[in-house]
C-alpha cells in the first residue's frame, strides 16, 4: 500500500485524538499522521516530514481552528523539554483526554464495556513532584542542568521546572555556577569525561525534610565538606545528603554504591497517618497528594471488612500494603528489589503493624509457593510495572481463584490486555477509575475493581 501523503508535503488536516505519549492524530484516507503540539478538535496546516508504511509524522505550520481546550504553556522551555507533553492543554481538558484514553482501551482492547469514571485530578496541579532527578552535563565549556529532550540524552538548561519543589529548582539555579570551584566537573556522556552526573532531590511533603543525593562517576572527589556545606545553603531544610557512585557507561541513573555524606541516611514522610522512611533509591510515588487519592480508591474497592488476607504483589516499600493492612486480618507483601523488601519490614515495623508478611523475590515465582504452602488470599492486589503482569501471575490468579482483584496500573493499554485475560477466565471488571497522578504529561494511573462470577 502506497501512503496518501509523501515527505514534504503541505496539506490541512483536522485532529481526531492523542496518542499515548501526547501527540495529535489526523488521518488522510485512513492513514494517520502523528503531529507534536496538536490538540483534539483543531484543523491545522501541517508539513509531512517522515512517512512509513503505516503511518506517517508532520509537524505544525498553523493552527487554523484551535481547539477550545488550547493554553498558552507557561513554561518557558515546554517545546523543548521532554517532561511535560500536554501543558498547551486545559487542566480540565487533560482530565477528560485520560478519562477518553482509559476508555478507549477497554473497548478496543479489553473489548469490555465497563463504567469508566471521570478522572480524578488535583485541585493545584503544579509543583507536585517530590522527586527531582536532574542531570547534569556541559555545553561546551559551559555547565548546564535541566531536563533531557524527548527522546533524547541531550539537556535543556533550566533553573525552574513547574512541576517540581521549590529545593529542587534551588539546585537547578544555585549549583551550576559552583561547580567548577567545588571541584564537580560536569558529566559528559559522550567523551565518558567529568564527575556529577544528575543530582537527585527528594522531598516528603508531610515533614518537609529534603534529601539531596549526589551521583557521581567515581566514589572520591575534592572539597566534599565544601560541597555539602554549599548544598546546606542552597537548600536550609536538608536532612540527608548522600552519594551514590555509578561508574558505569549505561543511561541506568543509580549505581549499587550509595554512602552518607552528612545527615541521616532517610528522610520521613507519612500518606495520611502511615508514615514512611525513604532512603535514597527507595520507590516511592512522586505525587504524595494523589498517592494518597490512588490509594483510597484502592481501599475502598478492596472493601475490606478486618476478616480478610490480602496479597500485595509488587508491593515496593510497602505503602499500599500498609494501608491494606489497617483493614485487613493479615498482608502479605512481594516485590523483587531485596532492598524494598527491606524498607517495606522498616516501615511496617515503623508503623507498629504486626499482621504483615513481606518477601523478596518476582511475583509470578513466589505467589505460586505460597498458594501450593496453603496460604490463601480474599483479595488480591497487583500494582505491576508498565509492561503489567506477568503470564504466570495471571495463570496463578485463575488458577487459586481469589474473589475480589484490585488492579492498580500506571499503563491503561497493558490493564486492558490483562484484564481480557481475567475476564476470559472467570471474573468480571465492575469499573475503572483514572487518577492523575502526573499533571500536564500524558501518563495516567487507573484502578481496576474486579469481581470473581
Amino acid at each position: 500500500m502506497t501512503a496518501p501523503v509523501k515527505k514534504n508535503d503541505r496539506l490541512t488536516v483536522y485532529i481526531e485524538d492523542l496518542t499515548h505519549d501526547g501527540a495529535g492524530v489526523a488521518k488522510v484516507d485512513g492513514y494517520p499522521l502523528f503531529i507534536q503540539g496538536a490538540l483534539p478538535d483543531e484543523t491545522c496546516e501541517v508539513h509531512v516530514m517522515k512517512t512509513l508504511k503505516n503511518y506517517g509524522f508532520a509537524k505544525v505550520v498553523d493552527i487554523t481552528e484551535p481547539s477550545p481546550n488550547r493554553v498558552e504553556p507557561p513554561c518557558p522551555v515546554f517545546n523543548m523539554c521532554g517532561g511535560c507533553q500536554l501543558q498547551h492543554l486545559s487542566y480540565e481538558g487533560q482530565l477528560e483526554w485520560k478519562r477518553k484514553m482509559v476508555r478507549d482501551v477497554m473497548q478496543r482492547i479489553a473489548k469490555i464495556d465497563v463504567p469508566v469514571h471521570p478522572t480524578k485530578g488535583m485541585s493545584e496541579p503544579w509543583n507536585y513532584r517530590n522527586k527531582a532527578q536532574i542531570p547534569f552535563g556541559m555545553n561546551g565549556d559551559v555547565p548546564v542542568a535541566g531536563f533531557y529532550r524527548t527522546k533524547s540524552h541531550a539537556i535543556v538548561d533550566t533553573n525552574r521546572c513547574l512541576i517540581q519543589t521549590d529545593e529542587a529548582d534551588a539546585i537547578l539555579e544555585g549549583l551550576k555556577p559552583q561547580l567548577w570551584a567545588l571541584g564537580l566537573t560536569p558529566y559528559n556522556e559522550e567523551t565518558k569525561q567529568g564527575q556529577l552526573r544528575h543530582v537527585v532531590v527528594r522531598k516528603a511533603r508531610a515533614t518537609n525534610e529534603v534529601m539531596v543525593v549526589l551521583v557521581t562517576k567515581k566514589r572520591k572527589f575534592p572539597q566534599k565538606d565544601v560541597v555539602v556545606e554549599a548544598i546546606r545553603k542552597l537548600v536550609p531544610n536538608v536532612k540527608s545528603i548522600m552519594q551514590n557512585v555509578n561508574p558505569n557507561n549505561t543511561n541506568v541513573i543509580f549505581g549499587d554504591d550509595t554512602i552518607c555524606l552528612w545527615g541521616d541516611t532517610t528522610i520521613e514522610d507519612h500518606i495520611g497517618d502511615v508514615r514512611f522512611e525513604i532512603s535514597a533509591r527507595s520507590f516511592y510515588q512522586v505525587n504524595p497528594i494523589q498517592t494518597e487519592v490512588l490509594y483510597k480508591q484502592a481501599l475502598d474497592y478492596a472493601a475490606l471488612t478486618g476478616e480478610e488476607t490480602v496479597i500485595d504483589a509488587y508491593c515496593g516499600i510497602g505503602t499500599i500494603s500498609l494501608f491494606l493492612a489497617k483493614q485487613a486480618k493479615h498482608v502479605m507483601g512481594v516485590e523483587i528489589v531485596p532492598q524494598a523488601i527491606e524498607d517495606a519490614k522498616r516501615n511496617a515495623a515503623l508503623n507498629g503493624f504486626t499482621n504483615t508478611y513481606f518477601e523478596a523475590g518476582p511475583a509470578e515465582e513466589v505467589i505460586p509457593r505460597w498458594f501450593k504452602e496453603g496460604k490463601e488470599a480474599d483479595v488480591l492486589m497487583v500494582d505491576p510495572p508498565r509492561k503489567g503482569c506477568d503470564n504466570a501471575l495471571l495463570e496463578t490468579i485463575l488458577s487459586e481463584r481469589p474473589k475480589r482483584i484490585v488492579y492498580v496500573s500506571c499503563n491503561p493499554a497493558t490493564l486492558a490486555r490483562d484484564l481480557r485475560v481475567l475476564e476470559d477466565g472467570g471474573y468480571k471488571t465492575q469499573e475503572v477509575q483514572p487518577v492523575d497522578m502526573f499533571p500536564h504529561t500524558a501518563h495516567c494511573e487507573a484502578v481496576a475493581w474486579l469481581e470473581l462470577v
